[in-house]
């Protein structure tokens, strides 16, 4: 096994999910086909990110589901994401309206803050040092 190649996230809704992942993160859409039977199969990635490494947005489908969205980690930071430029991605996903529930942190280990997806998920912003 080289790779995990997707990670599911429960959502409310494909299209405000895709496009808090695309402008609010300036994630890349890689694929939306629609499935037939009223759900799609859409995938994001971070711009420049492996091929292969991305978040299946999955709508949820019934009670149980749409329970856990913007919980399925527990309330912990579940989603890290690597940046080569933490101060132009704070400032970028700053103005897009992106929650964050910090001020940035330089650590040992690099410059993080935290931060809210539209649905309440915990995602760390993270440059390593």
């Amino acid at each position: 096994m080289s790779h995990i190649a997707l990670v599911t996230l429960v959502v409310r809704d494909y299209d405000e999910a895709l496009s808090f992942y695309t402008n609010a993160l300036g994630f890349e859409l890689v694929e939306d086909t629609d499935r037939g039977d009223g759900s799609r199969w859409v995938v994001v990635r971070p711009r420049g990110a492996a091929v292969g490494t991305g978040l299946l947005l999955a709508r949820a489908k019934d009670e149980d589901q749409r329970a856990s969205v913007g919980a399925q980690t527990g309330g912990r930071v579940g989603f890290f994401l690597h940046t080569e430029d933490f101060a132009a991605d704070h400032a970028r996903m700053l103005a897009a309206g992106v929650r964050f529930l910090e001020e940035p942190r330089h650590e040992p280990y690099g410059s993080v803050v935290v931060f809210e997806d539209l649905y309440g998920n915990r995602w760390d912003l993270l440059q390593p040092a």
